[in-house]
């Protein structure tokens, strides 16, 4: 499975989505989703943030692949490190909050994404540009 997640950065805090369905219902996640045929990772990207937050992003720069076998199935998911404009909707997740680097631990993450919390302890101070 193919997807794309956002790293979204406001004011030097971090999203995080909670789950609201499925079989991750309750964890925490990066937004974002599959990729369509026809459409590049950052198309994707796009159109899963406006789907899922009612939002508009600007991505900065790509960050890491991560890929991760679950017993259902394989993922392969590229993130990228994107700028919020303006306010975002819960339209698919249950809850959102914004960590800090020193936060990042204290919600409980879907598998996966842990090696996103992983790079954001690595690069300089837990903060996006």
């Amino acid at each position: 499975m193919d997807v794309v997640a956002a790293i979204i950065n406001k004011d030097g805090k971090i999203l995080a989505t909670q789950r609201g369905y499925g079989e991750f219902k309750g964890l925490w996640e990066f937004p974002g989703g599959k990729i369509e045929k026809e459409e590049t990772k950052e198309e994707a990207l796009i159109r899963e943030i406006k789907e899922e937050l009612n939002a508009d992003i600007e991505i900065n720069k790509f960050a890491l692949d991560i890929e991760w076998q679950y017993p259902e199935f394989y993922l392969y998911m590229s993130c990228y490190e994107c700028t919020l404009k303006g306010n975002i909707e819960l339209l698919e997740h249950m809850n959102a909050t914004w960590l800090t680097k020193e936060e990042l631990d204290s919600v409980e993450w879907i598998e996966a994404d842990i090696q996103i919390i992983d790079y954001l302890k690595e690069i300089s101070n837990g903060v996006i540009q």
